[in-house]
């Protein structure tokens, strides 16, 4: 596909206009995420031919949801920066990526300088469990069960917090669960990238008593 054909699936799915600025920085990482993928298991080799749509634009879609400008934004588990460095790229307001894995923190830190992206973006060798904050967005890709990912991050959340989740064929039966335990103001978006994949948004959100 070409550049300008990128540009306009790009801004469709984060559903506001993309410069050829940010589609170039976008662009660079994934290159040095391609680069990367030999020296450490980052992305499933198996996607690579398709990052941006498997990964780039399935992480792009999730700015759609950002409650103001200038959110600041939690990303559990971030990994290669799968969505958290999308975002970033995306938005203006603050990222933190929080990451447990001293490699993959390496390669973020890589990624975050390389793109100029130090004022803006934190990074935590950490489990989310144990930092400490509070933000305007909390997200998570490919990491626990909706219902553990609550558990593990509720402590950095504020009534007005925006939970966004991409999930899979289960969202819909990971959210019933969750509601079990957990109140708040939940729905399912479609993904643009797969016809039976979804977005779980969540909203005052809270432990039932």
């Amino acid at each position: 596909m070409s550049e300008s054909g990128l540009i306009d699936r790009l801004s469709a799915a984060c559903g506001r206009p993309v410069s050829r600025e940010t589609f170039d920085r976008i662009d660079r990482y994934v290159a040095l995420l391609r680069a990367a993928a030999d020296q450490q298991n980052l992305v499933a080799r198996s996607s690579l031919e398709t990052l941006w749509d498997r990964h780039i634009l399935d992480s792009a879609q999730l700015v759609r949801f950002e409650p103001k400008p200038g959110a600041s934004w939690l990303d559990i588990g971030s990994g290669a920066g799968l969505p958290g460095i999308v975002i970033a790229l995306l938005v203006d307001g603050p990222v933190t990526l929080v990451e447990p894995r001293r490699l993959r923190v390496e390669f973020l830190r890589t990624i975050v300088d390389d793109l100029r992206l130090s004022d803006r973006v934190s990074i935590e060798l950490s489990k989310v469990e144990r930092i400490a904050g509070r933000f305007d967005v909390i997200t998570a890709r490919a990491v626990a069960s909706l219902s553990n990912l609550l558990e593990i991050s509720a402590h950095l959340s504020t009534r007005k917090t925006v939970w966004v989740f991409p999930k899979g064929r289960s969202a819909g039966t990971e959210l019933a669960e969750t509601q079990r335990a957990w109140q708040g103001t939940f729905h399912l978006e479609p993904s643009v990238t797969g016809d039976d994949s979804y977005i779980v948004v969540g909203a005052g959100v809270g432990k039932k008593s």
